[in-house]
């Protein structure tokens, strides 16, 4: 293997809503400094913010380190760039501001730009605000649609991850009202594509089994409760599975988890935003990670919100920040050694299995 697979990951984190949790579940993730052996981190955001919620939680004796650049990032500390005149800004836990909604497009634009460089291996994205970012540059209902925007993909995947555990959407951040007229043959055949790749070459299955729900109830009871499932879903699934991909379903939702078939998948494919994070969060929460399939860069962040009710009160807990940095670390690193072996084809080197793959190491202890 090459020697640089043995150097340390840059990973950016965007700051996100500074009212919100991001900054407190930023510095619990990085402050036992437990992933110093995985990656060197860069954050996105404030000095003098992130200072406010040290002393506010109590970190006085952990310092940060400011920088401009990521190559001026030090291994042994955690990095700070400072990414707007954060002079005058007030730090106001709990509450919604138009200046914590652009200052968290300021860190995200940043740090997306120093992504598409190759300056970081890449972002793990700290949650924000989806109304008070809302800018002229920023018309996205989320960061999925941004980062898919940023880079030039049509449409990206949002892959909730906690171990064995991996659910897709269809369609994201939508009215519900607008989920039927999205379940269509190319959007499906686009998607199922997506999981399967991302599958391979992030996670490493070999060939893997991929579970679709069904858009209606009981799975449209043979087109009794709704023809998508008679006309879309299953005769494009037959056409995956006369190619040799293992794509089955449509299931209905309820049944599929309440008997825990997902247990025998690889990946769960939903039709709809809440109908896979419900489940998702049920099963993961405080462990799961939003990682965005089908981009040339690798991006996650933790599965919850800003929540605003326990900003600044030293509640928030860590550990779906924390997931989401390991995650992010396997899988840049998971990337580069693929890259690496197809340059080396002719050397005949085997992929990695899927029980080798180190997201899998790195979860073996999350079973649902």
């Amino acid at each position: 293997m090459s020697e640089q697979y043995n150097d340390k990951p840059l990973i950016g984190i965007s700051l996100g809503d500074y009212n919100g949790i991001g900054p407190e579940v930023i510095l619990k993730a990085l402050e036992s400094n437990q992933l110093s052996s995985m990656c060197t981190p860069v954050i996105y955001g404030s000095l003098r913010v992130l200072n406010r919620y040290r002393h506010l939680l109590n970190m006085k004796d952990w310092n940060l380190h400011g920088i401009q650049r990521p190559d001026q990032a030090n291994p042994k500390h955690t990095n700070v760039i400072t990414c707007w005149n954060d002079q005058q800004t007030e730090v106001e836990p709990g509450k919604v501001t138009p200046e914590a909604g652009q200052a968290a497009f300021a860190s995200l634009k940043r740090a997306v730009e120093d992504l598409k460089a190759g300056k970081i291996q890449a972002l793990v994205t700290a949650p924000i605000n989806k109304d008070n970012i809302q800018s002229e540059e920023f018309k996205f209902p989320g960061h999925t649609e941004y980062l898919a925007s940023s880079f030039g993909a049509r449409e990206a995947l949002m892959f909730m991850v906690a171990g064995d555990l991996r659910i897709g959407v269809l369609t994201g951040h939508i009215p519900l009202g607008d989920v039927r007229h999205q379940v269509t043959r190319n959007k499906l055949a686009a998607k199922i594509k997506q999981m399967l790749t991302s599958l391979r070459e992030d996670f490493g299955a070999g060939k893997p089994r991929i579970a679709v729900l069904g858009l209606n109830p009981h799975a449209g009871e043979n087109g009794l409760l709704g023809k998508e499932e008679q006309e879309v879903i299953i005769p494009l699934l037959n056409e995956f599975r006369e190619k040799g991909d293992l794509v089955f379903g449509p299931f209905p939702a309820d049944g599929f988890f309440a008997a825990k078939t997902y247990r025998n998948y690889d990946a769960v494919l939903a039709m709809y935003h809440d109908q896979g994070l419900i489940p998702f969060k049920t099963l993961a929460f405080n462990e799961g990670v939003n990682f965005t399939a089908g981009l040339p860069a690798v991006r996650t962040s933790p599965d919850h919100g800003t929540a605003y009710d326990i900003a600044g009160k030293n509640q928030a807990e860590p550990g779906s920040m924390l997931q989401a940095i390991y995650l992010a670390c396997d899988v840049s690193r998971y990337r580069s050694e693929l890259k690496e072996l197809q340059k080396n084809a002719l050397q005949e080197k085997p992929q990695p299995s899927e029980s080798q793959h180190p997201s899998n190491k790195q979860y073996q202890r999350n079973k649902f």
